[in-house]
């Protein structure tokens, strides 16, 4: 398991998985800025057949503020990114721990920011079976 992010297999479709955290991420306050579908660009730039891939960059716009009021070049580290790909016969979802990626900065506002945003996170991970 990596120590910088949520992750679990389960056994829904790829599919299904980008439309429930797509939703929960909503019921959280989260919007998604970005979504990159990895197997469609390299494809499209390399030539390369890839497993379903997405990229999810989600964005609560009030913590974001407080994040950059905070730590004016946290944007640096912004948005949260949610992966969803297939494994085998299963959809793999990780979402980022931004308590790890703050980690660095060292800023104790930061810290109270990112932890409280973790834990909406973790509310819409716990919600995908």
């Amino acid at each position: 398991m990596i120590n910088y992010g949520f992750t679990k297999e389960v056994n829904s479709s790829f599919q299904k998985v980008i439309e429930t955290v797509s939703e929960e991420l909503k019921k959280e306050g989260f919007g998604i800025l970005t979504k990159i579908d990895v197997k469609e660009k390299f494809k499209e730039k390399l030539g390369i057949d890839f497993k379903k891939y997405v990229i999810l960059g989600a964005c609560s716009p009030s913590s974001a503020h407080e994040a950059i009021i905070a730590e004016e070049n946290v944007g640096l580290m912004l948005p949260c990114n949610v992966i969803v790909y297939e494994k085998e016969n299963k959809t793999v979802v990780s979402i980022i721990k931004p308590t790890a990626a703050m980690q660095m900065i060292g800023n104790e506002q930061l810290r109270q920011i990112a932890e409280k945003i973790e834990a909406k996170l973790k509310s819409v991970f716990d919600s995908i079976v």
